[in-house]
């Protein structure tokens, strides 16, 4: 396996990790370490297999071909509007929820380092001004702050598993979330679960771009996506077990989303000062990481929308259209950080369900010939129907 095809992987996987890890036990806490298995490797699966779809439409259209481009020859304009508005809305909600969770932290920071208890709707605006003005320095500045602080995440959360391990108890694994389960909110708990679990497997945006950098190799392209889905797996699972099995199930849901106090409650676990700041440290650069390339993206795609200039006028009349609206939601749900995750996940299954089985339809009926995911059309109905569930999910939790 050579160097451009591990660094494909590592953008795949690096894609789909981030701030939705720290999400991932505030939203299945009172499901119990079974169900939630589950539920990751169902999400997996449809994600796994939405890839490869949209793996297909991209070969079938034309290596090199955007997202934009692609919905347009299959879907014609009014596809492009859907797909468009999806992608605004996802990286809108992204955005709200990464300024919610950053600013919960910033609270904690605080706190920990100056004895200052910060107001939570001061914390979302400092947090929006500081780490939201990268935005406006364009993809190279980003792209270099990116490799390294993902770099520095990956092994930090290496780290923080190894550290918090042996601190694991399987009573505690097992038996948590069972309460909560037989009280009859059972419904309600997966309804809450489902759309963060499958938001935090999104790495669908990137797949257009390996095509070209992969020239095309669909072999090549199916191994990349496949290896490249189950790292962000096996890291969740992991993840899981560390904060499940060493605070329960029961603990983590009384933080009503918290992500600070799911921050602050793993310290307090941690038996030393150094795995302390190792867990704090993680945890920021997760959602930095994150915070990082949905802005960058977010404002590129308001800059090309808006025709903006790249004037500092023009760029700030950008960043203003890019941050005011998920500022306004954050500064509405200061707490909303795994709320505010599951609103983008209705977008999300847009983006990577039904535009890609519309598409897939369209170009099956012409029998074009090429690489084409097994299933047929009883895994297109199928993998419909689930994403189905998931909007329902999300709009069961609104109600």
């Amino acid at each position: 396996m050579n160097l451009k095809i591990l660094g494909s992987i590592a953008i795949v996987a690096g894609t789909a990790i981030g701030a939705g890890m720290l999400a991932l036990p505030l939203a299945t806490a009172a499901l119990g370490v079974i169900p939630t298995v589950l539920l990751l490797l169902v999400i997996w699966g449809v994600s796994a297999y939405t890839s490869l779809l949209m793996l297909e439409i991209n070969l079938k259209s034309g290596v090199g071909d955007n997202v934009h481009v692609i919905t347009g020859k299959t879907l014609g304009k009014t596809g492009q509007l859907i797909q468009g508005a999806s992608f605004l809305s996802l990286l809108f909600a992204l955005t709200a929820a990464y300024l919610t969770g950053g600013s919960s932290l910033l609270v904690l920071k605080a706190q920990a380092f100056f004895d200052v208890v910060l107001d939570k709707q001061l914390a979302v605006l400092l947090f929006t001004v500081f780490l939201g003005g990268f935005a406006a320095f364009g993809v190279a500045w980003i792209d270099k702050a990116s490799r390294l602080l993902f770099s520095l995440m990956v092994a930090l959360l290496i780290l923080v598993v190894m550290f918090l391990l042996p601190d694991v108890e399987m009573g505690t694994l097992v038996s948590g979330g069972a309460s909560l389960m037989s009280t009859g909110a059972g419904m309600d708990v997966w309804m809450a679960a489902i759309p963060v679990v499958f938001t935090s497997f999104g790495f669908h945006v990137c797949i257009a771009t390996l095509v070209g950098y992969l020239e095309g190799e669909a072999k090549t392209l199916r191994k990349v996506l496949l290896i490249g889905s189950t790292l962000p797996l096996v890291c969740y699972f992991l993840w899981l077990t560390v904060t499940l099995g060493t605070l329960g199930g029961e603990t983590i849901n009384g933080f009503n989303g918290s992500l600070g106090a799911l921050v602050s409650a793993l310290q307090a676990v941690a038996e030393s000062e150094l795995v302390s700041k190792c867990i704090g440290l993680f945890a920021d650069l997760a959602l930095i990481t994150s915070f990082l390339g949905v802005t960058m993206s977010l404002f590129d795609f308001v800059a090309e929308l808006t025709r903006a200039k790249s004037n500092v006028l023009g760029r700030l009349q950008t960043w203003l259209i890019t941050f005011v609206p998920p500022l306004l939601c954050a500064l509405y749900y200061p707490d909303g950080f795994v709320k505010v995750l599951g609103f983008a996940a209705i977008p999300l299954v847009f983006m990577i369900i039904f535009l890609p089985i519309a598409m897939a339809l369209g170009q099956r009926k012409q029998q074009q010939g090429g690489y084409e995911v097994s299933g047929g059309t009883f895994a297109l109905m199928l993998t419909g129907l689930v994403g189905l569930m998931i909007v329902l999910a999300q709009l069961w939790v609104a109600m």
